[in-house]
């Protein structure tokens, strides 16, 4: 029934412009963006938590806030991840550093217009971080102060731009470019650790795929329980990621807006809801009115269709 999808619009991974100045003490903004506002509560909703990774060198974050629902009035989306900044290598430092492509960079510089609108709606708005090709990747840090400043620029990245959370992606990373080492067992452990030692209350996310996912413990330590959420990276498929984590943190279900067929999209949603499944991910939705899509998985999730406002 279902085919694997995974046609992601990489072009974030390979855009070569606008460099984080994170990784060398400045921001790159003319000025820090003002703290995320506490937002107004959301109409009520219940049912699983809803996914929306946005395409940022091709669509706009405040298309996630342009769904609500039609019974009740609640927000059809919960979370809207910022696709994708990059961890990038410094060939004479030797260093990992966070990376902006120009698009990236300007979501960012103009947070009060492209991501507060999100966050005094209700809505998360999570920053995604991708291999770029490089060879670094989050699963070769070479020590543990290593890893350490490069959770530390990631927690700056959110500090400094309002933001509720990272989500990490192990792919594209090209272990072994310019010099760098294959994946080990110490790496993403001692990451994610310093991650959430420095942001204790935001989210921490997992795209389940690449090295790092499977190298989750070392030396005693787990992480699992680190994770706000976990979820299949494989659009149209349904597939329980491989992460000791309750249910209501988990999203078998994968789907791509516009590309999953809604019948697919609606049987993922069913089977999220019939086993007790907490998360419902989806993908690439664009400036167009996806209302069909969207409710073939809201009717499921939460009793009621998702209308669109432009």
């Amino acid at each position: 029934m279902f085919s694997l999808v995974r046609n992601r619009v990489r072009t974030a991974a390979l855009t070569l412009s606008a460099v984080t100045a994170l990784a060398f003490g400045t921001t790159g903004a003319s000025a820090a963006p003002a703290p995320a506002p506490a937002p107004a509560p959301a109409p009520a909703k219940q049912g699983p938590t809803s996914v929306a990774y946005i395409e940022v060198n091709s669509n706009s974050m405040l298309n996630v806030g342009k769904y609500t629902l039609a019974n009740g009035g609640g927000n059809a989306f919960d979370v809207a991840v910022i696709f994708a900044a990059n961890i990038n290598y410094d060939t004479s430092t030797k260093a990992a550093y966070l990376y902006f492509n120009e698009n990236v960079q300007r979501v960012l510089d103009n947070a009060a217009t492209e991501i507060r609108p999100l966050q005094r709606k209700g809505i998360k708005v999570v920053l995604s971080v991708l291999g770029n090709h490089q060879g670094a990747g989050f699963a070769n840090f070479t020590s543990q102060q290593a890893a350490s400043a490069f959770a530390k620029q990631m927690s700056d990245a959110v500090a400094t731009y309002g933001l509720d959370g990272i989500d990490f992606d192990d792919e594209y990373a090209e272990y072994g470019n310019n010099g760098t080492t294959q994946p080990n067992d110490s790496s993403f452990v001692y990451l994610v650790t310093a991650l959430r030692a420095n942001m204790p209350d935001k989210i921490i996310s997992l795209y389940n795929i690449g090295p790092a996912a499977s190298r989750l413990s070392y030396d005693g330590v787990d992480i699992s329980s680190k994770f706000d959420y976990a979820w299949n990276p494989y659009y149209g498929t349904w597939q329980v990621p491989g992460i000791a984590l309750p249910k209501s943190k988990l999203s078998p279900a994968a789907v791509e807006i516009g590309r999953t067929a809604q019948s697919t999209v609606a049987y993922l949603a069913r089977r999220t809801v019939r086993e007790g499944y907490g998360v419902y991910l989806t993908y690439n939705l664009d400036g167009t009115d996806r209302s069909a899509d969207v409710s073939a998985f809201t009717r499921e999730l939460y009793g009621s269709d998702a209308v669109y406002t432009p």
